[in-house]
């Protein structure tokens, strides 16, 4: 982070041209940052604050919270990956490959073609898939569509597996 940090501290001072600066700011300002980089910039009247980026996944204890709440979980297995492993209680099964095009349905076919509902751009959604590599590519995908509120569990299936049978086994 220090090494990046130093790069745009050294980019935004050798930058001549004060429109120069603020092109680089705006390029940041206001988005939510990319994966390698671990902020953003956003401005404060005049001036330009460096802001650590929000976190972008959720444990197995977070997700068993916001299970509780009307948080929608999509998982991006395929189906046939569900029918033989299982899937989180609750979360609606919609594959990577048809992301993009769900989340841009009207809230009546996604219901008839997902049998669950279609989040808003402001609802809390979290994504699924066996072990978090999906599911990052489909969160990358439902900000980029504005989901502001898009998150991601990185353990997947098998760490709620796991964690489900150990709290059972208490």
């Amino acid at each position: 982070m220090t090494r990046v940090l130093a790069f745009v501290s050294a980019l935004l001072l050798r930058t001549a041209c004060r429109s120069s600066v603020v092109q680089v700011c705006r390029q940041f300002r206001n988005q939510r940052p990319l994966s390698w980089a671990p902020f953003y910039l956003t401005q404060h009247g005049s001036y330009w604050s460096v802001c650590t980026a929000p976190s972008e996944s959720v444990t197995y204890q977070e997700l068993k919270q916001l299970l509780k709440s009307k948080t929608i979980v999509i998982d991006v297995r395929e189906p046939w990956e569900i029918k033989e492993y299982g899937q989180i209680p609750g979360s609606i099964n919609v594959p990577l490959g048809e992301v993009e095009q769900a989340l841009k349905l009207d809230s009546s076919k996604f219901m008839e073609t997902y049998n669950g509902k279609m989040p808003s751009t402001s609802d809390k959604i979290v994504f699924s898939c066996l072990a978090g590599v999906r599911s990052k590519k489909a969160l990358e995908t439902a900000m980029s569509l504005g989901y502001s509120r898009a998150l991601h569990f990185p353990g997947g299936w098998e760490e709620w597996v796991k964690c489900e049978f150990a709290e059972h086994q208490r």
